[in-house]
């Protein structure tokens, strides 16, 4: 099968492109990159195109090549295409990822890319090292993104002891997010412990019983909507 190139990848894109929806997409994110107006359906299409049949080598390099491109649509492409459970070799793949987050601006992009993190992330959880050095990171998408890579460990059942020793390291990170004003990072918070109240209950209420008058009033009644619903 004949390697997409980037080229031929940013010419797809743009023969979906909407114009107007663009525009409509360049006021929502507020962000100053090009958009093409594309739908994240259309994407997942175009991807799924690329992905099969390539190698995981060039799927990186695409990947890199179109995140490059500043292009909204081409980011969420990027990170799509390294969306997936079985990756391997995926150590060029959790490089590139992990560059992505230093740099993450705006939810949209960096949530696509934290889902294809949070794969390798439970691939390879000796990568939580690199994650921890995130929470302290000026840029607080960066910080934020340390929380949602690592939401898999928020919705395990039948937990073995180093899934049960990750979570209690990310409520620790968590914890300290608990002063952060940013209404993101304390969304980010009230969202991982939202999701592990699906699954442990008790720890949530001890959690909060211990940090939660720290948390801004909106984020306390988030992490418990599901508890006290």
């Amino acid at each position: 099968m004949t390697q997409t190139t980037i080229d031929d990848a940013l010419a797809a894109l743009n023969a979906q492109a909407d114009p107007a929806r663009a525009e409509e997409m360049r006021a929502y994110h507020k962000i100053e990159r090009g958009y093409l107006g594309l739908s994240n359906p259309q994407v997942d299409d175009l991807v799924k195109t690329w992905r099969d049949g390539a190698s995981v080598e060039d799927r990186v390099a695409l990947a890199e090549a179109l995140w490059e491109t500043n292009i909204h649509e081409a980011m969420v492409a990027a990170a799509k295409l390294l969306t997936q459970a079985r990756l391997r070799p995926d150590d060029e793949a959790w490089a590139l990822i992990a560059r992505w987050a230093e740099g993450f601006e705006g939810w949209a992009v960096a949530d696509h890319a934290a889902s294809a993190g949070a794969r390798r992330l439970v691939a390879e959880p000796s990568r939580l090292d690199a994650v921890e050095r995130w929470t302290t990171h000026e840029n607080m998408w960066t910080r934020r993104a340390a929380l949602v890579m690592t939401l898999p460990w928020a919705r395990l059942n039948n937990l073995k002891p180093a899934d049960t020793e990750a979570r209690e390291r990310v409520l620790g990170w968590a914890a300290g997010y608990a002063d952060d004003r940013d209404w993101f990072i304390q969304k980010a918070v009230a969202w991982w412990l939202r999701d592990l109240s699906k699954h442990d209950g008790e720890r949530v209420v001890a959690w909060m019983a211990e940090h939660g008058d720290r948390l801004k009033p909106f984020a306390r009644k988030e992490a418990l909507h599901i508890l006290e619903g």
